[in-house]
């Protein structure tokens, strides 16, 4: 059998060896935005997942742009440095294409690790935030302040300066972070975006300013390297963001110069609560291919080899994204070669291991 997951797919000028991408994950272990040997530890070992692409966790594009004081940046010499570090080292060990997302948190940032409260940051450790709005986003949070004409001027510089680090370090594909509650995503829902002016009111002019990132971003990224998005398929609120917005968004982000699209979704307000059954943003992402055309992944309880190899192999997406499911196995994509009767290139220092070693395999 050749599983459909094991197969190689093309997103503009790059072919990646399967189907799986290890997710973006926050590590909050960075020092002033710059990776440190926690990240050469923790990428290098995903770097031999056995998945075809690992994306570096959300990278910001301004100091103050960070979630929490751990977060990564590429806003510095220092952090552009820092990051060209671990990529070499991945490289050196490593079989997977190396992407990285870049962001901004808005109205998030200036928030504690999660294993510190994941709150809003007081006193003298907490730094302003920026958002469309004046809206903080929960009970508890610091009021942002709304982005003033200089800000959405300023901003999409700043993600264009990350870009052309990412560029010039050698990332294999770049991706913009709208989704999760963080600035591009605020701008997009109807929930964090209350403005009046022409960056408010209709999802056109909602998306008016991430699509002015987009395009920006595009211009600087060269021809034949994906460019996507980890966009929200929902914000699971009545009055939010819906599977029809992320079809239209989906369109537009297209139009605008992306290749690719991953669907995720929830954490625009604090008491948000995404749906907890296994793939649970997999029909939005369907829905998504089929209308639009544009390479779609997606992410969310996907869990296991054969729900992932039915997800790509029925259609409903080009690729999967896991996350915690890969904290959990390192060599999680491994294992479902082998459960699919395939197979996915190891270093040569790991081939001695046996099809039947691994404690999940299937034995007769």
């Amino acid at each position: 059998m050749t599983a459909k997951l094991s197969s190689p797919p093309r997103i503009a000028g790059l072919e990646l060896a399967n189907r799986i991408a290890v997710s973006p994950m926050c590590q909050y272990s960075a020092n002033d935005g710059c990776a440190n040997d926690w990240h050469m530890t923790h990428l290098g070992m995903l770097a031999n997942s056995g998945a075809g692409l690992l994306v570096l966790e959300a990278t910001h594009v301004e100091r103050q742009g960070r979630i929490t004081h751990g977060c990564l940046g590429l806003y510095s010499d220092a952090c552009e440095d820092a990051v060209a570090r671990v990529v070499a080292h991945c490289r050196r060990i490593g079989i997977a294409k190396l992407g990285i997302q870049i962001a901004h948190a808005g109205r998030k940032a200036s928030a504690q690790r999660p294993w510190e409260g994941g709150g809003s940051l007081k006193g003298d450790e907490a730094w302003p935030t920026i958002a469309p709005s004046a809206i903080p986003f929960g009970e508890g949070w610091a009021t942002p302040r709304a982005a003033t004409a200089d800000d959405l001027v300023r901003i999409p510089q700043t993600f264009v300066q990350a870009a052309e680090r990412a560029v010039r370090i050698g990332f294999d594909a770049i991706e913009l972070h709208m989704a999760h509650g963080y600035l591009l995503h605020e701008f997009m829902s109807p929930i964090a975006n209350q403005r009046n002016d022409e960056y408010g009111g209709t999802l056109e002019g909602r998306m008016r300013f991430p699509l002015q990132v987009v395009r920006a971003v595009r211009a600087v990224v060269p021809k034949g390297m994906p460019l996507g998005a980890r966009m929200t398929g929902s914000d699971w609120l009545d009055d939010g963001l819906n599977a029809d917005d992320a079809v239209a968004v989906a369109k537009m982000l297209k139009e605008a110069g992306l290749d690719y699209v991953d669907i995720s979704s929830g954490g625009v307000i604090a008491t948000a609560r995404n749906p907890t059954t296994l793939g649970y943003n997999v029909p939005i992402a369907e829905r998504v291919k089929r209308e639009t055309g544009i390479v779609t992944r997606t992410v969310g309880l996907i869990m296991t080899p054969q729900q992932a190899e039915a997800i790509v192999a029925e259609g409903k997406a080009d690729c999967v994204s896991l996350g915690r499911a890969m904290l959990d196995d390192p060599h999680w994509a491994w294992h479902a070669a082998r459960d699919l009767g395939a197979e996915v290139e190891r270093p040569a220092q790991y081939k001695r291991v046996g099809p039947t070693l691994w404690a999940g395999a299937k034995r007769a």
